[in-house]
């Protein structure tokens, strides 16, 4: 196990006792570095972009940033819970190659690792096309931290470069033109995730997402029963919108909700005595912002320990007058 200690020796002086001389203890100086970054790899995105991708650090190895270098030179300094970049400003039909190192609170660096290698495309003159979606998206758990992620092929007048995944409305992946499923890691156990798949071309032009797809990751060993709201829905209605989900297994009846629009919190949603849902559960809302807005809108449970739940998964609607 890693130290934590600062970069400077600690030095701590004990007075004489019984006519002892003073005694000075000290802590050496921590100069382990931490391991090289594991699962790096690198996509082109564009004919002048390139998407830099790696595992998460492990929390014993003390990582609080991460630096991405191009050749020997530092192109981007991140903190320790990014583990992805994009790089701009390259040049096309180019051979590049990215390595990355972690860095500790005492300034040690990790070595580099292996390179990963990429080719940029030739750039496309005036390309203001987006390719056609994905018509299709499948999705399922391989573990309380991983899934997989499938899709069909998109189309484009000069050709798909990439396929973006999105959570959330946050990419989180990009996979290579060729490829059609990738594996999702560094997931949490018992949370629902949506994920969408977009395509894009070498003048960076993103296609809209494809069909979402939910998943849901199990428990991890010894974390007991899911605690997610399922098969969530949102459906707007003129100055209205209609929540609706199946409550959780969680062995006691659920009577409290909190209601997040747009990544806020924003009420809470209590179920009185005798009108608690044991499975399918509604709740309609009363709106005032206008016609047109877009909504995000997700809910967690309070569990019967007290303790809040997972989120469920995550419905994007549009406001309707």
């Amino acid at each position: 196990m890693r130290r934590s200690a600062p970069t400077l020796a600690l030095c701590l002086a004990v007075a004489g006792i019984a006519g002892t001389t003073g005694l000075t203890a000290c802590t050496a100086p921590d100069t382990e570095p931490p391991p090289a970054p594991a699962g790096l790899t690198a996509q082109a995105g564009s004919a002048t972009s390139v998407h830099v991708m790696w595992d998460a650090a492990a929390d014993r190895d003390g990582v609080t940033g991460y630096q991405v270098f191009e050749a020997d030179r530092l192109v981007r300094e991140l903190p320790a819970e990014k583990t992805m970049v994009d790089i701009t400003g390259l040049a096309p039909q180019t051979g590049y190659a990215f390595t990355v190192r972690a860095k500790d609170a005492a300034g040690n660096l990790s070595g580099p690792g292996p390179a990963a290698r990429v080719t940029t495309p030739a750039a496309k003159a005036e390309d203001r096309t987006a390719p056609t979606s994905p018509a299709a998206t499948t999705a399922r758990a391989t573990g309380p931290r991983s899934a997989q992620v499938s899709w069909t092929a998109a189309t484009d007048d000069t050709g798909v470069t990439a396929y973006d995944v999105y959570q959330g409305g946050v990419r989180i992946h990009t996979a290579g033109p060729g490829e059609s499923a990738t594996a999702l890691n560094n997931l949490r156990p018992d949370t629902v995730y949506t994920f969408a798949v977009r395509a894009r071309d070498g003048a960076d032009n993103s296609s809209p997402d494809g069909p979402a797809v939910d998943v849901t990751t199990p428990p991890a060993s010894g974390d007991g029963p899911g605690t997610a709201p399922a098969e969530f829905a949102a459906t707007a209605s003129p100055g209205a919108v209609t929540l609706t989900w199946t409550a959780p297994d969680t062995g006691d009846l659920t009577t409290e909700y909190e209601l997040y629009v747009n990544g806020v919190p924003t009420t809470v949603i209590q179920f009185g005595a005798g009108a608690v849902p044991s499975g399918r559960a509604e709740h309609r809302l009363a709106v005032a912002d206008p016609a047109g807005t877009v909504w995000a809108v997700k809910l967690r449970a309070r569990l019967p320990d007290g303790n809040r739940g997972s989120f469920s998964a995550e419905r994007r609607i549009t406001l309707v007058a």
